[in-house]
Order: structure tokens, then sequence, then C-alpha cells
């Protein structure tokens, strides 16, 4: 199988739709999850979230058989979010993405992962990347 990983584009809204509400449910039971994603939206709702990313060109997009299974976005230096549908999991998808987010001229240089979420820590160790920040919060 060949993973194949693009920039995402405001026409691919409407594919990205289903895998951006799975990853808002999967992000919004994690730990730390409800306030990451009310950080991430910064007041709008998660259509606007997404339609924003693609007109930002803030959006990759990983295919296979030409139908979106995964993306990243990167948003100001920042893998804000990275996501594989379940079925298409340890499969190369995420690394892929990582790996052209990466090769891009101002790759990122951080990227969220949440509170037991073991898979994204380990992506991002085997890049290189360290855990350095933890944030605390009230309430």
């Amino acid at each position: 199988m060949t993973v194949l990983v693009r920039l995402a584009v405001p026409p691919d809204a409407d594919a990205l739709a289903g895998l951006w509400d799975d990853a808002v449910r999967e992000c919004a039971q994690h730990r730390g999850g409800g306030a990451l994603l009310v950080d991430l939206r910064r007041g709008r709702d998660d259509a606007e979230t997404l339609r924003d990313a693609l007109a930002a060109g803030e959006l990759w997009v990983s295919l296979e058989a030409g139908v979106p299974v995964g993306y990243a976005w990167s948003r100001g230096g920042v893998i804000a979010a990275l996501y594989v549908s379940r079925a298409r999991r340890r499969r190369g998808h995420a690394r892929s993405l990582v790996r052209a987010l990466l090769a891009e001229p101002h790759p990122p240089t951080d990227g969220y992962a949440l509170p037991g979420d073991r898979a994204s820590k380990s992506l991002y160790e085997s890049i290189g990347w360290k855990a350095r920040l933890l944030t605390m919060r009230a309430g």
C-alpha cells in the first residue's frame, strides 16, 4: 500500500468533515481534550475551524486509494492536530503526514499530545522530539 500525502485544499472540505468530526469526538474523550478543542476552535464551530484551516493552507491530508483517511493540522509552528481514522491506523499515515510537514520550508517544531496519548508521544519521539512542556490549568 502506498500512502499519498498532499496539502489539503478547500474542495476537500466535504471529504474531510467526517474525519474532522471523528477526531473531535476522540479528542473530547481524552483528559485535557475539551480544553484543547476550545483553544483550537477560537470561538468558532467545528465546520468553520475546518474551513479556516483549509483556506489558510494549514491542513495536510493522507489518502488511501484516493480517499482521505487522515490529516495533520499545522498552525503557527505547532502540529495542532494529527488524526488517522481508526480503521487505517498503523499503516504509516501519521508518520507520512509528519514527514510531509517537516519537509516544508517552515516546518513545525512542536506538536500537541494529550495526557495518556502514548501513540502521539511515541510518534513524536521517533522523529527525535522530546516532551518539554506540561500545561496546567484551573478547573
